[in-house]
């Protein structure tokens, strides 16, 4: 399929939050406690709240800039393009990329919200969350219906709210909750506790998705605090593929059997030898370990409850039919480091070459719109959606690599501390 014939609905993306999140949407009475962005005496631009200092990692916000200005140095609004925060400037480099709909994953609270969780007054917490998950339904996602898959975060602290919350933001349509791809790492229950079941009770009860990011523990695969930093990015995808791993022994699948869960930015092609070797380890210890599927593999159960999401992955490609067609789906990342926009189409047309049309059209939005119960054709027709179509809307849009380097900082490279560098990268 030619890219200007592709639909892209992106199952990952991320926003940096403006300024104002937390202007419309917290009560009066904690006001004075709202986090807040403050401007440091280098330069850079970071939010403050409950005595923790949040920067915008400099590889979240890199859209639209060269390669050799990438690194993990903190930033300044003024050093990112406006579409990393501004909704309207976002809108035009989707149509510009090409992109019809976008799932955005929040940035400074953290991928599962633990920044909030971890405040001690937790009605404060309760707060700030629900004006974080109402501004993002209503100003963000709300400004352009059927651009967005709107999605919440989680109260972590406590599963009883947490549920609450599920079932008060499916009443606003939203079909996506984040979470911690490992509770443990942060002190709560892990996914083996029946601590959680009152969440996963909403989640199916609501028909909403439990969207696992990686590293929303604030842990990646590290090797050596003096290690390479292309080591811990080269093994980003084992930390979802050891969430898979958790959750697929766990006690959740087979107690809430109609649970959905998307693993994001985790990529594909190792999924066909993790089911092989899921199956392997069913068929040799099973009769010892008390695991026990009925009359189904492991695969088969991965297949009913997981999406999984690629951004280039010729690999997982080739190997759909071994992964499940119907549970791939397709991601940008922007502003993030690893993705291609705008040339994201280009990418995925030529990586996708020898993919049949129909297959090619559900892993590109059909099964994220199935999955997400989002429909973007209610306001504009399959013909007015396309690549080509949207990048018509835009022309005349600046989407030209630009410096946006104030000569700050010296980028960083080997030498870094990874254990340091993993807990920033994912905060």
């Amino acid at each position: 399929m030619r890219a200007d014939d592709l639909i892209l609905v992106s199952v990952d993306d991320h926003l940096v939050e403006p300024p104002d999140v937390f202007a419309h949407h917290l009560p009066a009475r904690f006001a004075g406690q709202a986090p807040k962005v403050v401007r440091r005496d280098d330069g850079s631009d970071v939010w403050e709240f409950n005595g923790t200092v949040i920067p915008t990692v400099g590889l979240n916000a890199v859209a639209g800039r060269p390669r050799e200005e990438y690194g993990v140095e903190p930033t300044a609004f003024d050093e990112m393009r406006p579409g990393c925060y501004d909704i309207h400037e976002r809108i035009k480099d989707m149509d510009a990329g090409g992109i019809l709909g976008s799932m955005c994953f929040p940035s400074f609270p953290g991928f599962s919200g633990r920044l909030f969780a971890a405040a001690e007054d937790k009605a404060l917490a309760k707060a700030v969350v629900q004006a974080y998950n109402d501004w993002h339904v209503d100003e963000w996602c709300g400004a352009y219906p059927g651009r967005f898959i709107p999605m919440g975060l989680p109260m972590l602290w406590d599963p009883e709210e947490s549920a609450a919350e599920v079932r008060r933001l499916a009443r606003k349509g939203v079909h996506s909750v984040t979470f911690t791809e490992n509770p443990a790492a942060l002190g709560y229950p892990s996914f083996h506790d029946e601590h959680w079941d009152p969440l996963w009770r909403a989640l199916c009860d609501e028909g909403v998705v439990l969207s696992v990011h990686l590293g929303s523990s604030g842990q990646l695969a590290v090797t050596a605090p003096n290690a390479p930093v292309d080591v811990m990015i080269t093994l980003q995808p084992m930390n979802i593929c050891q969430a898979a791993a958790d959750l697929l022994w766990s006690r959740v699948l087979k107690h809430f059997p109609d649970i959905r869960i998307a693993l994001s930015e985790g990529g594909t092609g190792w999924i066909p030898y993790f089911l092989d070797r899921l199956d392997r380890t069913y068929e040799m210890h099973h009769l010892w370990t008390g695991q026990d599927f009925g009359e189904r593999l492991p695969s088969e159960v991965f297949r009913q409850h997981f999406l999984t999401c690629f951004i280039a992955d010729p690999v997982g490609l080739a190997l759909r039919h071994e992964i499940g067609l119907d549970n791939i789906a397709w991601e940008c990342d922007y502003p993030h480091s690893d993705s291609s926009w705008p040339e994201a189409p280009e990418e995925l047309a030529r990586v996708a070459a020898d993919v049949p049309d129909d297959e090619l059209a559900a892993i590109t939005y059909a099964n994220a719109c199935r999955w997400y119960s989002f429909d973007p054709f209610v306001h504009r027709s399959k013909a007015q959606a396309t690549v080509g179509a949207l990048r018509a809307e835009a022309a005349g849009h600046d989407v030209s690599v630009r410096s946006l380097d104030k000569g700050r900082f010296t980028r960083t490279g080997t030498g870094t501390d990874l254990g340091a560098l993993a807990e920033a990268a994912t905060a």
